[in-house]
């Protein structure tokens, strides 16, 4: 015990940046901001190689953030409904921390894809691949705001490169004082493990010429992700011994897993037989669309 203490990393940064007319600026809304537009510029670049038009892009980002915010929001505040039961003015003070990050893709995904269908996005299945490439990157900024900030918490451990977190403010350092044990630094894992799986991505998308096996890719390996690493962590366990994010990660992998074999086994000719088809339902009684976007 005393070992881990000796050599555990210690963190003493203040979770709030500064305060302006009572709004508290975080480190926690600082990186999620920078990961939104870390996860966009990704997006987008694949996209223009795609020859999205440039305002689409940026449309159904804005669409994706919006819904990714909504419902990163909604589920936290339902997973923790105790926190604020009493104060729902609560609910909206998301600069303060206090998201879910399968929130955040349910309702990122609700909002593109949503958009996506109103407008008649071209090529739909790719515009997944790139969204998945570009969220998992997002997230991958943001844990930088949730390591400094301590308000993920997890088992103790002796290893050489457990937290301690000594700044007062610190949801940490309230949560467990000042002698606390060294934690696992679980969210610094995720952090590894999602750029990890953004090289795994960008091979896929640029090896696999099939649409939409860059996403059910993302689906699986985010899930498998999540529930590994989620054991380390001391999130409320909700149904038997698993927390929210381990339910999720297990029912999203064997939908990867499907998602994929499905795609790899159609052949290329009936992939293209598909998606004209499509075509020709959505171009019913309507004048010629634009030539769609060709895989990369």
């Amino acid at each position: 015990m005393i070992e881990a203490l000796l050599l555990s990393i210690k963190i003493g940064i203040d979770p709030e940046i500064f305060s302006v007319i009572g709004i508290e600026v975080t480190w926690h809304g600082l990186f999620t901001a920078l990961g939104v537009v870390a996860g966009v510029s990704v997006a987008t670049y694949f996209a223009r190689k795609q020859a999205y038009p440039e305002d689409m892009i940026y449309n159904v980002a804005l669409f994706l953030v919006i819904g990714g915010i909504i419902g990163a929001r909604a589920l936290y505040v339902i997973e923790n409904w105790s926190i604020f039961e009493n104060d729902l003015g609560d609910i909206f003070a998301l600069n303060t921390g206090g998201i879910s990050v399968y929130g955040a893709l349910m309702g990122g995904a609700v909002g593109a894809w949503t958009y996506a269908y109103i407008t008649k996005v071209p090529n739909l299945p790719r515009g997944a691949d790139i969204a998945g490439m570009g969220a998992i990157v997002g997230m991958a900024v943001g844990r930088l705001g949730d390591i400094i900030n301590g308000e993920h918490f997890a088992d103790s451990t002796s290893l050489p490169w457990g937290l301690v977190y000594t700044d007062a403010n610190s949801p940490s350092f309230i949560q467990f004082g000042p002698n606390a044990l060294a934690q696992h630094p679980a969210v610094a894992y995720e952090l590894i493990g999602d750029m990890l799986i953004f090289g795994i991505l960008v091979f896929v998308y640029l090896s696999v010429k099939r649409a939409g096996v860059t996403f059910f890719a993302f689906v699986f390996l985010y899930g498998l992700l999540r529930t590994f690493v989620s054991f380390l962590r001391l999130d409320d366990i909700v149904f038997l011994g698993l927390r929210t994010a381990q339910i999720v990660g297990i029912v999203a992998m064997p939908i990867g897993l499907a998602g994929m074999a499905q795609l790899l086994r159609t052949s290329p000719q009936e992939e293209r037989e598909s998606r004209a088809q499509r075509r020709r339902s959505l171009r019913a009684g309507e004048e010629p669309a634009p030539e769609q976007p060709t895989d990369a």
